[in-house]
């Protein structure tokens, strides 16, 4: 290839991850804007919560009617990198934003990452046509559009563009996919950071010295946020399998699951556990978290998604991986804000199998002197959370995947 060719072809990808990035970064602000809308509306407005079963109806008859092919989310992106077939329908995009902003207005549990991710991707995969690209390059915008939506909606860049790369598990990853995804991520992330939109902060003040026994306790908490992790999965599964079998008419599922989650929050007389729990997330880094809110979170989420509503798992992993810490810090003899934070990214790491991104994530919202304890957790809670994670149509490969055939002694599918 000639000089001149090299340099139009570099000139043209750049240009793509300007735009993807900026396009991102615009969906992602307007989402984080009317997300936090939505919140504060519905925690002054607590009846609306008896609503809750009409909008998981409206969500239902939308995605039945005009989003079959986009229903299974994130699941859709993960296919398409591995088999590509056709471009992701653009719909995607402001269909799980409409389902994501009215399951968090009437009260439902679920996170933003999803939600991003695939509006990014969409919007990525829809310079297919338009640059007439090869499937080879389809696959490159995919990653493109996973690290927009994440870098963008979580504000952390360098996470960003690994998670994007390691959740397909480096599969047949070019060296032009990884610098075009980094440089994607920050365009996204930058693109929010100018539209002022503000990213939740977190603080580790204290970071002891590793020694042996705090070793010791550190592998012991990150299996704990493997089997957290391992439980959420499987909860989300779960419900998710019991909607489809008892009830055949999908718009009936979150009708009905909408109306038990009303019921349960009412009785329950909290919204702790609803929407993103942001405000409990930052406590659990000053205050100890009673045991019990990790579980009820794993419920409500698990259930919420499972009946059809729409939203990411990611934040309320990092709610069920704060509190769990936070909680741990009552027999374990480390700061609450460092197993706080620790739990934060272990738990979303064993969901994801991403402990590269989960690290580098850590390190950028919680600051570089706690590295080696996030990356110990991360990286035990991820072979310690099971085969099964959050995306039915990730590929577990490697080390993971060898340990767990050898000691179940079949495929990873069935365990």
């Amino acid at each position: 290839m000639n000089l001149k060719k090299t340099s139009l072809l570099i000139t043209k990808w750049i240009f793509i991850c300007l735009l993807i990035g900026i396009f991102s970064g615009c969906a992602s602000a307007f989402f984080l804007v009317s997300l936090e809308w939505v919140t504060q509306y519905r925690e002054h407005h607590n009846w609306i919560i008896w609503l809750l079963p009409i909008g998981g109806l409206c969500i239902g008859l939308l995605y039945h009617f005009y989003g079959t092919d986009v229903i299974k989310g994130n699941n859709v992106l993960l296919e398409e990198y591995e088999n590509p077939k056709k471009t992701i329908p653009l719909k995607m995009a402001p269909m799980v934003l409409i389902g994501t902003l009215i399951t968090h207005l009437f009260g439902g549990s679920a996170g933003r990452e999803g939600t991003a991710v695939q509006m990014s991707g969409a919007i990525a995969d829809q310079f297919t046509g338009l640059f007439k690209l090869n499937n080879s390059d389809r696959k490159t915008l995919i990653i493109l559009g996973i690290s927009a939506g994440f870098a963008s909606v979580f504000g952390t860049p360098l996470a960003g563009a690994l998670f994007a790369l390691e959740v397909l598990y480096f599969s047949k990853i070019t060296y032009r996919s990884i610098v075009l995804s980094f440089l994607t991520a920050y365009v996204a992330y930058f693109t929010v950071e100018f539209w002022q939109v503000a990213h939740t902060h977190y603080h580790i003040p204290i970071v002891p010295q590793i020694t042996v026994t705090i070793l010791g306790w550190i592998i012991i908490v990150s299996i704990i946020f493997g089997f957290a992790s391992m439980l959420f999965s499987r909860s989300t599964h779960f419900w998710g399998k019991l909607f489809s079998k008892t009830i055949a008419f999908p718009p009936l599922r979150p009708l009905i699951g909408g109306l038990i989650l009303a019921v349960a929050i009412y009785c329950i007389g909290t919204t702790k556990y609803i929407g993103l729990g942001i405000p409990t997330i930052v406590e659990s880094f000053s205050a100890t978290n009673p045991w019990y809110d990790f579980i009820l979170k794993i419920v409500f989420t698990g259930f919420t998604l499972g009946a059809g509503f729409k939203g990411g798992e990611v934040t309320p992993l990092f709610f069920i991986g704060a509190t769990l810490g936070s909680a741990l810090s009552t027999i374990v003899p480390l700061p609450v804000a460092l197993l706080a934070g620790m739990g934060f990214v272990a738990v979303f790491s064993g969901a994801t199998h991403t402990p590269i991104a989960c690290t580098v994530m850590g390190m950028e919202l919680f600051g570089i002197e706690s590295g080696l304890f996030i990356g110990i957790a991360c990286v035990v809670a991820y072979y310690s959370s099971g085969s099964v994670g959050i995306y039915n149509s990730q590929i577990v490969k490697g080390s993971k995947y060898k340990l767990y055939q050898r000691f179940k002694r079949k495929d990873l599918e069935d365990f």
